[in-house]
C-alpha cells in the first residue's frame, strides 16, 4: 500500500508543472483588444531600485555633504560636508629610501605597474601607491627601496 502511494505522490508532482504550463497565457485578458504592448519589460534592475545613482552618474552633486565643491584646488582637499580645507604640507611623508611605509599605507598595492610605466618589482618587494608617489616596498617589513614622486 505504501508503495502505491509513493507512486502516486510520484506521478502527480511530475504532472503538476506541465499542467501548470498548459494554462493559456491571455486568460485574464477580459476581453480588451488584442494590441501589441511595445513597453519593455525587462526586470534585471529590479534589486537595485533603491540606488540613489541609479541611471544619474553625477546624482552625487546634489547631494547635501557635496554643496559647495568645484573640482580640485591647488593647496586645498576637499571634505564632504565641511569644504575645503588647506592642505598641509607636514601631513605629506617625505618618501626617501631607507625608510619605512606606515602600516596604513601598505595595503595599497599597485596592481599593474606596467601601465604607470613601473619596472617589475623583485622578488619580495610591491609598489605602493601613497600620496601621488609610487614606493617601492619590500612585503615584509615595509623597508622602502625606491621612490618615484608625483609619478601619476
Amino acid at each position: 500500500m505504501r508503495h502505491l502511494l509513493y507512486a502516486a505522490l510520484a506521478v502527480s508532482a511530475a504532472a503538476a508543472p506541465i499542467a501548470a504550463s498548459a494554462q493559456p497565457y491571455d486568460h485574464d485578458d477580459h476581453g480588451r483588444a488584442r494590441v501589441e504592448d511595445r513597453r519593455d519589460h525587462d526586470n534585471r534592475d529590479r534589486d537595485h531600485h533603491d540606488r540613489y545613482d541609479r541611471g544619474h552618474p553625477d546624482s552625487w552633486r546634489s547631494r547635501a555633504e557635496w554643496r559647495g565643491f568645484n573640482g580640485a584646488r591647488a593647496g586645498y582637499w576637499f571634505a564632504p560636508g565641511y569644504g575645503y580645507q588647506r592642505y598641509n604640507p607636514a601631513w605629506h611623508s617625505a618618501w626617501r629610501r631607507g625608510g619605512y611605509v606606515p602600516s596604513a599605507y601598505r595595503h595599497y598595492y599597485v596592481q599593474d605597474w606596467g601601465y604607470y610605466g613601473l619596472r617589475p618589482p623583485p622578488p619580495g618587494y610591491r609598489w605602493v601607491y601613497a600620496d601621488g608617489d609610487f614606493v617601492l616596498m619590500a612585503l615584509a617589513n615595509g623597508l622602502i627601496a625606491d621612490v618615484i614622486i608625483h609619478g601619476y
